[in-house]
């Protein structure tokens, strides 16, 4: 009754404010707009806004790569607000100097930054501590405080990043929802948000004790389960490519003209100096279940009443409660071994279980190619193929739309597929392969694309990075890109039971050389499913003359 009251007021002072002459149509769109924007940031605003980022973990490689590397370009880009100062907090004994001394070779700073950077340097202090024991979370606290207390602003904002490994997030969660979170008391404001990195747990029952865990403590408002993926330009593009162009909508968007949709995500390097983490993940863990599974609800989604966090990241559920869980039979694992012709200092001499801290007798996959099928009206008999690998032959991401053949067949039965591509990385792009008339006087058929590359036709605009959208994001109380709990759950419940059934009859996975495009057991599956491969690449084949 209080949003409905809240809405209420918020369409009568519109409405009220709007011009007598203002069109139906456009007194609507506003409307909406304005609703949605009330739902999203519901606080009140302040004068004067303060704020604290806490990093947890500092020491770590995640935050000396990413974060900190994030929180810089932020800085330099004015995105931050004026009143934000950057607390690290970890169990090394490092002072500030030194941990801008890891940090450093993972930005960049332009010759007229350097006093920049040094004014961004001045904003970060450090609070050795435990992550299981009170004593480290009541001196951040008291930090946090003093810093707050000397700011002089009448709302005091606290955002926390969990950059840490697993086993520490159930205490570190609980240490600063009881010690570090900012309370409201009379005359202040300000909110508190939290950060968590994957792995959102191990299985289904890993990531609903983690989830029930959080809830505990947090409301769902607060917590945001970050997925760089949905921060990358061409997967946050996805929605307005789908519905702000009628060529892509209804029925060429569905079973009646698709044919199969596959999505690749390929990385020409190994796991080696990682093998430990990974082996207690593998690739489908890593990558399929979350990266990948998310672009294919952003694919097969229905339109959301709005583009609100909450009516987006529904339709996205709806989608996952549309899939049965994967079954073995549609699902090929591999794992890389040494390329015997690779020199021996190059990485790919060394396969998957050279790694020291691999087991010699793991079957971890390194490699897998997985179908999916969305039973609902618009997808049902159109198969979702995710391949994911490591060690293959070239760096991309990719979701690629196959359509059916043309029918009729005038010009013979061997026509190349039509295809819509949407290249994620690297060199943003979306392209049409079609059919044409092969240029000159021959009159035969000549595949060719219809290119949109970013680099391209956007020259000289900055693309972010994914963790500086997603920060961003969080400081402007903005959902859209972070994976709910519901969410997360289907998600699990989609893999978990194919990831058991490898794990109990002790699947062996099929061995490929480091740097091949993948192997013919990968292969058989994706043709058995229908998927026709052909070259992109133009090629002339007009008749000599």
């Amino acid at each position: 009754r209080t949003q409905k009251t809240e809405e209420d007021r918020a369409r009568m002072a519109l409405s009220s404010s709007l011009h007598p002459k203002q069109s139906p149509a456009v007194t609507s769109e506003l409307l909406s707009g304005a609703l949605t924007l009330s739902r999203e940031f519901q606080s009140e605003p302040c004068s004067h806004e303060s704020l604290i980022i806490v990093v947890l973990g500092a020491s770590g490689d995640l935050a000396k790569k990413k974060i900190f590397p994030t929180l810089w370009s932020l800085f330099r880009h004015e995105l931050m607000p004026d009143s934000t100062k950057i607390v690290g907090y970890a169990r090394s004994s490092v002072t500030v100097e030194k941990l801008v001394t890891q940090f450093r070779p993972h930005l960049t700073i332009l010759d007229k930054e350097k006093s920049l950077f040094q004014e961004f340097c001045s904003q970060i202090t450090y609070v050795k501590g435990s992550y299981d024991d009170s004593e480290g979370f009541d001196a951040l606290r008291m930090h946090m405080e003093q810093l707050e207390a000397d700011d002089k602003a009448s709302c005091h904002n606290r955002m926390f990043y969990l950059a840490l490994p697993p086993q520490v997030f159930k205490s570190t969660s609980s240490g600063i929802k009881r010690h570090c979170f900012g309370r409201k008391t009379r005359g202040t404001k300000g909110w508190n948000r939290v950060i968590v990195e994957k792995p959102f747990g191990h299985d289904s029952d890993s990531s609903a004790d983690l989830s029930q865990h959080l809830s505990e403590l947090f409301k769902e408002s607060q917590i945001y389960r970050i997925d760089h993926y949905l921060g990358k330009e061409m997967v946050q593009n996805m929605l307005t490519l789908r519905f702000a162009n009628r060529i892509f909508s209804g029925d060429l968007w569905s079973r009646k003209a698709v044919s199969c949709v596959q999505i690749t995500f390929k990385e020409p390097f190994g796991t080696f100096g990682r093998g430990g983490y990974f082996d207690k993940s593998g690739i489908i863990r890593d990558v399929m279940q979350n990266h990948l599974l998310q672009l294919l609800t952003l694919v097969a989604m229905e339109q959301p009443c709005s583009l609100s966090s909450r009516d987006v990241r529904d339709e996205k559920v709806r989608v996952l409660r549309c899939m049965e869980p994967v079954k073995l039979e549609d699902v090929v694992v591999g794992q890389y071994v040494a390329d015997p012709q690779a020199s021996p200092d190059a990485e790919a001499s060394k396969g998957y279980r050279d790694d020291d801290q691999v087991p010699d007798d793991s079957i971890t996959p390194t490699f897998a190619v997985a179908v999916f099928h969305v039973n609902n009206e618009r997808w049902d008999g159109v198969p979702f193929i995710i391949k994911c690998g490591k060690a293959l032959n070239e760096r991309k991401a990719e979701v690629r739309i196959q359509y059916h053949q043309v029918p009729g067949g005038i010009f013979g039965k061997d026509l190349k597929r039509n295809e819509l591509v949407i290249r994620v990385q690297p060199g943003e792009a979306i392209y049409a392969k079609m059919c044409l008339k092969t240029p000159g006087l021959a009159f035969g058929v000549q595949g060719s694309e219809l290119d949109l590359t970013y680099n391209d036709k956007y020259r000289g605009v900055r693309m972010p990075d994914a963790y500086e959208r997603l920060l961003l994001d969080v400081i402007r109380g903005q959902q859209h890109h972070f994976v709910r709990s519901d969410e997360l759950a289907e998600a699990w419940r989609v893999m978990t039971p194919v990831l058991k059934e490898l794990e109990e009859k002790h699947v062996v996975p099929v061995p490929y050389i480091f740097g091949s495009r993948a192997f013919p057991e990968a292969d058989a599956l994706i043709k058995r499913y229908g998927y026709h491969y052909s070259p992109s690449q133009w090629q002339d084949t007009r008749a000599k003359i």
